[in-house]
């Protein structure tokens, strides 16, 4: 997978001074590199027990529903505060560099359902147990956590695991 690293473009300073920001929109608008993440991603899946893709808003809706495609199975969108138009559940959680709050409909996801959670990038791992927390709220069981990228210096990893959740990352960046 070493070649998808080469197709992510590193953004100096953005969102906020001192951050080096991995934006995969160039990974993604190449459709080689593109069918190259969700191909990854299907051939470590597809023999598991997956009901539901929940991706993260933004670019985790982009592979998770690409993948769930793949895979047959439905996906939820996990959304930020005020997106979603039905009854929801909300948590706020703390970002690297700031808070947000994330939002899923108290019907997305059935009791008992194995939900793959996915986004692009993984770092201090906030917002993917913000959003594992609010999969459980509504019944599910988190089969995996996966990403495009992980960042082991901020030991996202670390975090999700000691809470239990395995973690699945394609390319590694070092750094944050």
């Amino acid at each position: 997978m070493e070649h998808l690293k080469q197709k992510i473009r590193t953004i100096p300073n953005f969102p906020k001074q001192g951050i080096m920001f991995r934006d995969i929109t160039t990974l993604l608008k190449d459709s080689q590199g593109f069918q190259d993440v969700i191909n990854a991603f299907k051939e470590r899946y597809k023999s598991q027990k997956i009901d539901v893709v929940a991706g993260i808003e933004a670019r985790g809706f982009i592979i998770g529903g690409a993948l769930a495609k793949e895979l047959g199975v439905g996906f939820v969108p996990l959304r930020k505060k005020g997106k979603l138009p039905h009854k929801v559940h909300r948590i706020e959680y703390d970002l690297e560099y700031g808070k947000d709050v994330l939002e899923i409909h108290q019907d997305a996801i059935k009791v008992g359902d194995r939900v793959l959670i996915t986004d692009d990038l993984v770092a201090t791992a906030g917002t993917c147990l913000a959003a594992a927390d609010l999969v459980k709220k509504v019944g599910g069981e988190i089969a995996e956590c996966c990403f495009v990228i992980e960042l082991p210096g901020l030991h996202g990893r670390e975090k999700l695991e000691s809470k239990g959740y395995k973690v699945f990352s394609l390319v590694e960046f070092e750094g944050d």
